[in-house]
């Protein structure tokens, strides 16, 4: 996998050390969630996996107390002594503490790295990377990632049901010019959001995409911006995801409370139809990406997926049977070892 190329495993990695969420939940997705020893923020996104694996029968992790490794250093990574780096060593070299000997050090001594960060947005790694680097979807990247832990069967099992949610959104998708307009926003400070554009290439918007909601901004903001109020009433998107909205830290009913008060958000389409919807996290690993497709397809297109209901906090909302994407217990089975995968 780019950039480090051909990595060779005498066995199939035991301890796993992470920064980011989408390959510590690729880890979780193989049944290795408790392997990991390392990942950003691991208490925030210890709470934030709890609010969906509470939907998977059997299914449980606990990172919390982990270390944090968003800007890792050296000498924990000797003493965490993993047998894998599940990250991606040209981010790590952005970060600038890092250089290109400190990389092959650890490879070497240590253990490798294998993790692809820029395609979340496919953004441009530092020049050192560039004619190495390629893009990879979610869920091929997830594909890499199980064949290194010899869960090839797993990940099949797993594309599976993938593939079938696609099927079924696909299916019943209305016409384009029903579609919605949309935007993806962090209110940590409700004058200034930070906005994600829905159609950008990439698997932080892995969840939005497959269901082609017209991008509120067009080519005038790029993914990631921070906007004022009167650029966003100026989008007037249709739809609002809240970033992070399903983390139990964050207030929802504060967020829609701010926007209906605020002298320009109470304009805002989104907040006249209450249509303000909590999201998840930007790096899903693939079995976030399947409740958060559910998600998006019901507060997208209630009459074709079934309706969403009026979620201001706590666990994934249950959904009756009948109007689920996708097979939980299937899942959880997948997971936990119980299937035939």
């Amino acid at each position: 996998m780019a950039p480090m190329g051909a990595v060779e495993f005498d066995s199939p990695p035991v301890s796993i050390f992470t920064r980011l969420t989408h390959l510590a939940g690729m880890a979780f997705a193989l049944g290795r969630g408790d392997d990991v020893n390392a990942m950003h923020a691991p208490e925030y996104y210890d709470r934030l996996w709890a609010q969906f694996t509470d939907r998977l029968p059997g299914v449980t992790v606990d990172w919390s107390g982990l270390y944090s490794s968003w800007e890792p250093d050296k000498e924990t990574l000797y003493q965490l002594d993993s047998d894998i780096h599940l990250a991606d060593p040209a981010s790590v070299t952005a970060l600038g503490s890092w250089d290109a000997a400190d990389i092959k050090e650890v490879r070497e001594r240590i253990a490798p790295w294998f993790g692809n960060k820029f395609s979340d947005r496919r953004a441009q790694p530092p020049a050192d990377w560039v004619d190495r680097y390629q893009y990879y979807t979610l869920w091929g990247m997830f594909e890499k990632v199980a064949t290194v832990f010899r869960e090839e069967s797993r990940y099949e099992a797993l594309s599976t049901i993938h593939t079938n949610l696609l099927e079924t959104i696909e299916a019943d998708l209305p016409p384009e010019r029903d579609r919605p307009t949309a935007v993806l926003a962090g209110f940590s400070d409700i004058e200034r959001p930070y906005v994600y554009t829905v159609d950008t290439p990439g698997f932080l918007t892995a969840h939005i995409r497959p269901l082609a909601p017209t991008d509120a901004f067009g080519d005038e903001v790029s993914s990631g911006d921070v906007v004022d109020m009167e650029m966003l009433l100026e989008a007037d998107p249709d739809v609002i995801f809240t970033l992070g909205g399903m983390h139990p830290e964050t207030d929802m009913s504060g967020i829609r409370a701010g926007l209906r008060s605020h002298a320009v958000g109470q304009h805002l389409a989104a907040v006249d139809a209450d249509r303000v919807y909590a999201q998840g996290a930007r790096y899903q690993g693939p079995i976030l990406n399947l409740f958060q497709l559910e998600m998006t397809a019901k507060q997208l297109y209630p009459e074709q997926f079934g309706e969403w209901p009026a979620y201001s906090e706590g666990p994934y909302p249950e959904i009756p049977a009948d109007e689920q994407l996708f097979d939980r217990q299937a899942v959880a089975d997948i997971i936990t070892g119980d299937s035939n995968a």
